[in-house]
């Protein structure tokens, strides 16, 4: 198969990747081959971690960072420094080819790096994890979690978007000035969690232990580290039913949206009845140090909790 210059040889499209709804490998390729349009734009420029799943859902999978030699020349990659020394070579999708190839090598899931390839040491976004307790089918109290967060986030006049994670919780995504390292902004990250703690200690906690979090929403701020990825939007999870990691707006929270509710079989049904909700955070950058001040009042008004001792 040729596309825009390069060719792909296709292998075992009859394979089958999830055999609880009965998608093939095939299925897989077309899936990423249409929704290009779409995710293109959203995962441009930032390397990519690669999920991959040889035998589809029956068999295991890993995650692979570095472009094995075999990969094509034509596909784009970056220099990626490791800070215990060293580095890898991290693909960047810059087009449907790479997309297209990527999922014919069994790369079910992308995962983004929060730094654009120009730029490592500095994010670009600011991202905020919501892990609900263990075995939660209601995902209420994950949604208040995500509220919970636009609020604080408005309150210090910043716009945030929200993914369903086509897993157990939601992201939300702050698209943010790259001037900051990646421990600032992670701080800022935690302190705007905090704040949200501190609102609510009976719902939603900050301990990464889940022993310790007693059955409350865990907000997980570390992916603001060097790194560290975010699944991307529109990439299929490596789950029996192929969902997606879908963006959504804030109404849909709001109305009731759970992290799954999208699959490979029912997302272009969504995409042909309303517009990408995140077409509006493409080329949003916001300044964290213009808002540090603001932050910091919002955590002095809230009481500190048990779980900061």
């Amino acid at each position: 198969m040729k596309i825009n210059g390069p060719e792909i040889s296709i292998s075992d499209r009859n394979k089958v990747f999830f055999p609880e709804v009965a998608l093939t490998k095939g299925d897989l390729i077309d899936y990423y081959d249409k929704i290009s349009d779409v995710m293109l734009p959203l995962i441009e420029g930032y390397p990519i971690s690669m999920q991959r799943f040889p035998d589809g859902m029956k068999g295991g999978g890993w995650y692979m960072k570095d472009v094995p030699e075999y990969f094509p020349d034509w596909m784009k990659t970056v220099t990626f420094p490791k800070k215990e020394g060293g580095s890898f070579n991290a693909p960047i999708v810059a087009d449907r080819a790479s997309l297209m190839y990527l999922a014919d090598q069994a790369v079910i899931t992308l995962h983004a790096y929060l730094a654009h390839a120009e730029d490592l040491e500095h994010p670009n976004k600011m991202a905020f994890d919501l892990d609900p307790p263990e075995n939660m089918e209601d995902f209420k109290v994950v949604r208040d979690a995500a509220l919970g967060l636009r609020a604080i986030l408005q309150e210090l006049d910043l716009k945030s978007w929200v993914l369903t994670t086509g897993s157990m919780g939601f992201h939300v995504i702050v698209p943010i000035k790259p001037q900051w390292g990646f421990d600032d902004v992670r701080d800022f990250a935690n302190d705007v969690a905090l704040v949200l703690v501190r609102r609510d200690a009976d719902k939603f906690t900050l301990e990464q232990r889940k022993k310790d979090r007693k059955g409350r929403v865990y907000v997980d701020t570390y992916r603001n580290a060097y790194g560290a990825t975010s699944v991307a939007p529109y990439a299929v999870r490596a789950r029996s039913e192929a969902s997606i990691a879908t963006p959504i707006d804030w109404e849909e929270i709001e109305t009731g949206a759970n992290p799954r509710d999208w699959t490979i079989k029912n997302i272009f049904r969504r995409l042909g009845q309303k517009d990408d909700p995140w077409q509006g955070i493409l080329g949003v950058r916001q300044s964290l140090e213009t808002h540090k001040d603001q932050l910091q009042d919002l955590l002095d008004k809230e009481t500190p909790v048990d779980e900061e001792d």
